[in-house]
């Protein structure tokens, strides 16, 4: 009974055993590379599972290769997949590379990936051209006339500055510059309208991908249309600028005149009362000459006599200012 007991032990063991050493070495993955002519040892796959790389997303990506023909290692898949890049998508780009006959070997298409850009979409971009297009592009002629341009930029991806080439934001930013520059030095808007295509040609010639991770192979005008009268706007702006600021000298000179005035007024203000003030001292001043003999009687008489003479002949010559004044008024009436 023992005996039996002891046996059954060692068989759940030994099943254990292999379970747990199928678990850790893929043995179907080693068949099935084998099967497919790949040679992988039952080492390096241990290997791979020792340094936390899925087998399968490098034995895959390697039939994948063998069987289209590349010439391309286990070691070097298992680097490009522990630098953080995606095997199984360059393995693609290489295959579809290989068929369209572009040069691009293993390290540049690594190198296109680990830098994040996708490297199968720019062979098939290689392939077949994208066309991208650009938002409307507003643009000023030198008759002041806003001309509204749309077009569309056909781009082929230049693998050999895929790395450190600028993207299609920039494509695009240089053609709207382009626009821009091309419609404002033509002299009239008509001239766009009557012929875009001078557009294209005048921009395709700036070497606009010079740069860039693509190559532009045409350029097309998909829309033109006239928009506003810029110049006629900036015209009344700049009036209606000038008569806001001519309005703010009239309204300082205003007040200048205001303040002058103020200050005029009150200078007569002062000086009468000044003169108040020594006619107060006149009788005052008489007084103490009588009492000290310095003004006689008579002298005094004498000078009232005068002071009353002026004051008629003010009087005789105010009216007849105000007669002057009533006539010259009848006849405006007249």
């Amino acid at each position: 009974m023992f005996a039996g007991i002891s046996f059954l032990i060692s068989v759940i063991l030994v099943v254990l055993a292999v379970v747990v050493v199928f678990s850790f070495i893929p043995v179907g993955l080693w068949i099935s590379a084998l099967a497919a002519g790949v040679r992988v040892g039952i080492i390096t796959l241990i290997g791979m599972r020792l340094r936390r790389v899925p087998p399968a997303n490098i034995v895959n990506p390697l039939v994948k290769a063998y069987k289209a023909g590349l010439d391309i290692s286990v070691d070097q898949l298992e680097a490009h997949y522990l630098a953080g890049g995606n095997v199984d998508r360059v393995v693609d780009a290489l295959i579809a590379s290989e068929r369209a006959n572009i040069n691009l070997p293993f390290e540049r298409a690594a190198a296109i990936d680990l830098a994040g850009r996708n490297v199968l979409e720019a062979v098939q971009m290689s392939v077949n051209p994208k066309v991208i297009q650009t938002p409307l592009v507003s643009a000023v002629a030198k008759d002041g006339i806003e001309v509204k341009v749309m077009a569309r930029v056909t781009v082929r991806a230049n693998i050999d500055r895929l790395v450190g080439g600028a993207g299609e934001e920039t494509v695009l930013a240089r053609v709207g510059e382009g626009v821009v520059s091309t419609v404002g030095s033509m002299d009239n808007h008509k001239e766009v309208l009557e012929n875009p295509d001078s557009i294209s040609r005048t921009v395709l010639e700036k070497g606009l991908d010079a740069g860039t991770a693509f190559e532009i192979l045409s350029i097309d005008i998909a829309d033109v249309d006239v928009g506003r009268n810029i110049g006629a706007k900036l015209q009344i702006d700049q009036a209606e600028a000038d008569k806001n600021i001519a309005q703010a000298k009239a309204e300082e000179r205003r007040a200048m005149a205001v303040a002058r005035e103020q200050e005029m007024r009150a200078a007569v203000e002062e000086m009468r009362a000044k003169v108040v003030e020594a006619e107060a001292e006149v009788p005052r001043a008489m007084a103490d000459a009588l009492r000290q003999g310095n003004l006689g009687v008579m002298d005094y008489y004498n000078m009232q006599n005068v002071l009353a003479d002026t004051g008629m002949r003010q009087n005789i010559a105010k009216m007849g200012d105000d007669k002057e004044d009533k006539g010259r008024n009848e006849h405006h009436t007249r």
